[in-house]
């Protein structure tokens, strides 16, 4: 037990200081792939050990690791407020000097003599560590060959490779300590380390706009990093632990711990991107990207749903859970809006992730055995799926040098590989029997006695439907026959591979992980039964298997309808004149030819980020102030 924790927390920091430090590209790629692979072992082999709690021994015989954790948190904070001084950001030093001294207060008039365990693992908990460790490690090493293409296009004379995957790789080892922590200090510690890393990896370009938003990333989480600290202050002050299994135990305590669980949760938001919040994630797009895939999949976003849901338990039942379900629900609605107004395909992916976050923020508030099935699921898929897709964004800008999805048409013709794993990945975010659709049918079913929650969820499924189908739909196309095959380097293709193999099994294996390791979590009725693939509850059903079935009859059929398309023959549109022989043009006025294109519709007049962004914010604003306030 000890040497699997060793490894998926502190394996990572040698091997960031390795990549840092040793500066051979073959030394680098060895590193971070080896690592890669024993954190998914050791992710996995935790997983099957099950529940546990963890006290480590001493830091090499001279300090406890508390004490470690409390020098390592106040020296983290001093560098932050460096960063602040040197960008001349007054918010990024105001909320870091008040997290440093109120944090100094809380280790003046804690009781360090207290035993508390430093790490718990529950089926939550190691549920995270195998996402952290697979996709994580996945998507780290996909970055090998990228950031090598990366650099040449940039040219740069002197590669950055060895600091950005020090940060990189640092963030599993910060993630996993994060999502195993007991003591809320370490869990605040690790909280503040995911806010260092991805401020210098949206920053890592070191272009103006790069700076802009990787400071704006800062500061809003620094004040969510206050919102925690002001959050662990009040829940000591009423119950005199700070460890988070007490916690939970003691459930709602009042208006003194649920305004401190108020502010914990806050700090939720902010990491997950919540509205008003959303403009730190949406900036960090600047980003390479296998920094957008690991922060919207597998790190710093997850771990503010994570906090979320790992105090759920403390304010079941109370206003503040209701007040969290609804400004979860509104995010959901309000981002899928929006990310139907994008043509940007990184934009799309960064939308639609912030609105799956809100999802399952919902679910957390919503607070039944079926909303928290529902959210740990949605958790589960969508790491996947959306790693999947920001990867293939950026092997298809590295191919076509955009990333608007206009640009995209008949991809299939130019890089077919490629494009059908898109393909695959967009229908596992769209259809049935897929674990995302999966999962918002249980969360739609978790919310029917709730009015609000359940109309905006339903709302923002519909939206969703629009932005995907329309981008899937536009990519496939004719191949000439005898066309050079799409050339990939081994580390590109192995994780799309894998993942986008891992997007299917997961959701055919869907009642397996519920059995095993969901419904263990509610030892006092779990919300589904399961028979021959089938999930069962009071409130319906889904047929995993039976629809896998049809799924596969479907796709015979369809190979069938299309096995003799190249001999079909190809006609040009008819666009009211008569066509020409020049390729996308007809004999218009004054006998002349006309040019034509076609193109999706993008709405801008309702969908536009001008035209919503700001009266979205007002409401979230609103519904944050009334939820604090107890008014919801």
């Amino acid at each position: 037990m000890s040497n699997l924790l060793l490894l998926l927390i502190l394996l990572p920091v040698a091997a960031a200081l390795v990549c840092y430090f040793v500066r051979s590209r073959a030394v680098r790629s060895l590193t971070v792939t080896a690592t890669g692979a024993i954190l998914t072992v050791a992710s996995l082999g935790l997983l099957a050990q099950g529940e546990f709690t963890y006290s480590p021994g001493s830091f090499l015989g001279i300090m406890s690791w508390d004490v470690l954790i409390t020098v390592l948190d106040f020296a983290l904070l001093v560098i932050m407020f460096f960063y602040g001084l040197k960008l001349k950001n007054l918010l990024i030093q105001i909320f870091v000097a008040a997290q440093f001294v109120l944090l100094l207060w809380l280790e003046a008039t804690i009781d360090h003599g207290m035993e508390i365990p430093a790490l718990y693992g529950d089926n939550l908990s190691l549920i995270m560590v195998a996402i952290i460790s697979i996709v994580g490690s996945l998507i780290c090493i996909f970055a090998i060959p990228y950031m090598k293409e990366h650099e040449e296009h940039l040219h740069l004379t002197k590669s950055k490779q060895p600091r950005f995957f020090f940060f990189l790789v640092l963030f599993l080892g910060a993630m996993n300590g994060l999502v195993l922590a007991n003591n809320i200090l370490w869990l605040y510690f690790f909280f503040e380390v995911t806010t260092f890393c991805s401020f210098m990896l949206i920053g890592h370009d070191e272009t103006e706009i790069a700076t802009r938003n990787a400071t704006r990333a800062l500061w809003m989480n620094s004040l969510g990093g206050l919102a925690f600290v002001i959050g662990m202050i009040l829940m000591e002050a009423k119950l005199g632990t700070v460890s988070i299994q007490a916690i939970l135990a003691a459930g709602p305590q009042g208006a003194i711990m649920l305004t401190g669980l108020g502010f914990i949760c806050l700090a939720g938001f902010t990491k997950a991107a919540q509205m008003p919040f959303q403009s730190w994630l949406l900036g960090a797009m600047v980003a390479p990207t296998p920094v957008s895939a690991l922060l919207h999949s597998s790190t710093m976003v997850k771990a503010g749903v994570y906090v979320i849901l790992r105090f759920a338990p403390a304010y079941a039942g109370t206003f503040l859970s209701y007040g969290i379900a609804l400004c979860g629900a509104f995010t959901f609605v309000a981002c899928a809006a929006l990310a139907i107004g994008q043509s940007n395909g990184k934009k799309i992916l960064a939308y639609s992730t912030i609105s799956n976050l809100g999802l399952i923020i919902a679910c957390a508030g919503i607070n039944t055995p079926l909303a928290i099935t529902a959210a740990i699921m949605l958790i589960i898929f969508h790491a996947v799926s959306k790693s999947l897709l920001f990867l293939c964004v950026g092997t298809i800008e590295h191919g076509i040098g955009s990333r608007d999805v206009e640009d995209m048409r008949g991809l299939y013709a130019r890089m077919p590989r490629t494009t059908v794993i898109t393909i695959v990945g967009i229908l596992t975010m769209l259809l049935p029997p897929f674990g995302v659709l999966m999962s918002k049918w249980m969360a739609i079913e978790a919310a029917s006695q709730f009015l609000i929650p359940v109309v905006l969820m339903a709302m923002g499924s519909a939206l969703t439907v629009v932005y995907w189908a329309r981008w899937g739909g536009l990519l496939m196309g004719t191949r000439e026959r005898g066309a050079q095959p799409e050339s990939q380097a081994t580390l590109t293709r192995l994780p799309l591979t894998i993942l986008v193999i891992g997007s299917v099994v997961l959701a055919l294996i869907a009642p397996v992980i519920y059995s095993g390791l969901i419904a263990p979590l509610f030892p006092e009725g779990a919300p589904f039964q399961v028979s021959l693939g089938v999930l069962s509850s009071t409130q319906g059903g889904f047929a995993v298997y039976p629809l896998f079935l049809v799924l596969g009859v479907g796709l015979l059929f369809a190979l069938k309808a299309t096995s003799g398309w190249r001999k079909a023959k190809e006609v040009a549109p008819y666009v009211s004149g008569s066509n020409v022989e020049t390729p996308g043009s007809y004999n218009g006025p004054m006998d002349q030819p006309v040019s034509f294109s076609a193109g999706n519709m993008y709405l801008g007049e309702l969908f536009g980020e001008n035209k919503i962004t700001a009266a979205a914010n007002a409401v979230a604003i609103a519904l944050i102030v009334l939820m604090m306030g107890g008014a919801l």
